[in-house]
């Protein structure tokens, strides 16, 4: 493989949108919700708005005691005002600290206890609900609330006309931006990225963006704390395309926007896209001018992808599918077309970016790495992250001479593309994928809109799975779908809103065990 290329450049958060509005100023970002922190915006601004925007809150935080290199936790309601407050607290040369708005009050005290007492901006339903009676001036330096003061919180709005400040850009290799881990394993980790390594994650996402000649309406519907979106702000402000970032992926108003605005980029989690299937024969065609879709996240479902392929009537549309991980940013990635994406291997991540990426298998056991023996899939990565913020030592134990060992399992194929498998955690002893049995029965049972194999009491492998409204699995199609895999449990249905999720919608797998495991002891009391 071509030899991984360090950025000699840095990609610093907080210009991003005042570069692009001086080339792109008119152009406009849709929302389809209300900003907490900017409740007179609208669900429209321009290029240039925002650009104001992010200055005027930098101001505004200046004024409230934040300088260079301090750490500024940001946890609040879902919303582009994330990503507003990130830039803003960026363009200080401070560091922003995104934490998802899906995690528990207990998990974010731990946090910002690691954080060893940084701000906190949060909002009111944060304060008024999960936050309510406990000290965050214990450990915090002060609380910043982005929409009404609360006590011990001061309001931002207190510091509006706060004079504006000149931008401050770090050196490359400094802390920029902290991100965390899914937490599908427990606490998650924060992961400290640097300009530079920032700039690494952005290459491989620029590159395909340059290979898009039409000039698209793109739609963006992804975790605002995940480090992709201020990435894709980066990719897509300076080439001037229309956006529409979304909070909602409820399918009828995903229909309604897109059936008024015609995007011809769709980039999501698998699991709305799964969600999305319904829309390919909604009388609207919101689907119809789709050229492209795009997820980044995690493997997607053969059949998920197929079915959004036949939903546009572009001509030769394409789906990208790119494999990463927190600490690295983009692996691998493939695309399917219309004839390829049904018959597709749903474990086949694709290839590695040239000069970005590279990827290498290690035996677990001494033999030969193939499908029937998989390995570790170790990786080299311009994006890797610097490290996990206080816990060195857990992010150096996966450091191998220069490569990162992100513990998932696979192999490669006689034509170099990784095929993932499973992650370690999730192995089950009998089992060959987990993976390969959900995309495979998904594919086999259209009534399917989730399925999760995890493993039970006895370590057997027990279907978790989820119907489109909520109707009870056929137990006849059920049994013929799965007959090749006679070491599965009964299947359990639950409700897709029942699911534990991570901020990508990645379904949280120990959790879920864990839930089963409290429910079988609830019915089986000692």
């Amino acid at each position: 493989m071509i030899p991984v290329q360090a950025s000699d450049k840095g990609l610093y958060m907080g210009l991003v949108a005042e570069r692009a509005a001086a080339d792109h100023g008119d152009q406009i970002i849709i929302l389809d919700h209300d900003l907490d922190l900017l409740p007179d915006a609208g669900r429209e601004m321009t290029f240039a708005q925002l650009a104001e925007h992010i200055d005027d809150m930098a101001a505004r935080l200046h004024a409230a005691g934040v300088r260079t290199t301090e750490r500024v936790a940001i946890h609040k309601s879902d919303g582009l005002d994330i990503n507003i407050l990130s830039s803003a607290v960026s363009r200080l040369g401070a560091v922003p600290v995104q934490l998802s708005p899906a995690l528990d009050a207990n998990s974010v005290v731990a946090l910002l206890r690691r954080l060893d007492h940084p701000y906190l901006i949060t909002d009111t339903a944060k304060l008024d609900g999960p936050f309510a009676g406990i000290p965050l001036g214990d450990f915090t330096v002060k609380v910043i609330s982005a929409n009404g003061a609360r006590e011990g919180a001061v309001s931002i709005e207190e510091f509006a006309g706060a004079p504006r400040q000149a931008p401050v850009v770090p050196h490359l290799d400094l802390p920029a931006l902290m991100t965390h881990t899914s937490g599908t394993t427990g606490l998650p980790k924060l992961v400290v990225h640097s300009a530079r390594t920032l700039h690494g994650r952005y290459r491989p996402q620029a590159k395909l963006f340059d290979m898009i000649r039409e000039h698209e309406t793109v739609a963006m519907h992804v975790s605002y704390v995940h480090s992709r979106m201020p990435l894709a702000l980066a990719v897509l402000l300076p080439r001037g395309h229309r956006t529409i970032i979304m909070s909602d992926a409820d399918p009828e108003k995903a229909a309604a926007l897109w059936a008024e605005t015609r995007p011809g980029f769709i980039e999501s989690h698998p699991n709305s896209f799964m969600e999305w299937e319904v829309l390919a024969d909604h009388p609207l065609r919101p689907l119809a001018n789709v050229k492209y879709f795009s997820t980044t996240f995690d493997a997607i479902h053969p059949s998920t992808m197929h079915k959004l392929l036949h939903a546009t009537d572009r001509s030769s549309p394409l789906f990208y599918q790119i494999y990463g991980q927190s600490e690295t940013g983009p692996l691998v990635g493939r695309a399917f077309t219309r004839s390829t994406a049904l018959g597709a291997d749903g474990r086949c991540q694709g290839n590695a970016f040239p000069s970005d990426t590279k990827f290498r298998l290690v035996s677990r056991n001494g033999q030969e790495v193939t499908r029937d023996n998989p390995g570790y899939i170790d990786v080299q990565a311009a994006g890797r992250c610097l490290g996990y913020f206080g816990e060195r030592e857990r992010y150096d134990a996966q450091v191998f001479g220069g490569w990162w060992r992100g513990m998932d399992l696979g192999y490669r194929t006689d034509e170099g593309c990784l095929h993932l498998l499973d992650r370690e955690v999730d192995a089950i002893p009998g089992v060959h994928s987990t993976l390969e049995i959900e995309d495979t029965v998904i594919g086999r049972l259209d009534e399917l809109t989730e399925l999760v194999v995890v493993p039970g009491v006895d370590k057997e492998p027990v279907p978790v799975l989820c119907t489109r409204d909520d109707l009870p699995i056929d137990p006849r199609r059920w049994k013929t779908a799965t007959a090749e895999w006679p070491q599965l449990a009964d299947p359990v249905q639950m409700k897709l809103s029942e699911l534990p999720r991570t901020a990508t919608m990645k379904v949280q797998r120990l959790e879920l065990t864990a839930r089963l495991l409290r429910l079988r002891a609830a019915d089986n009391p000692s």
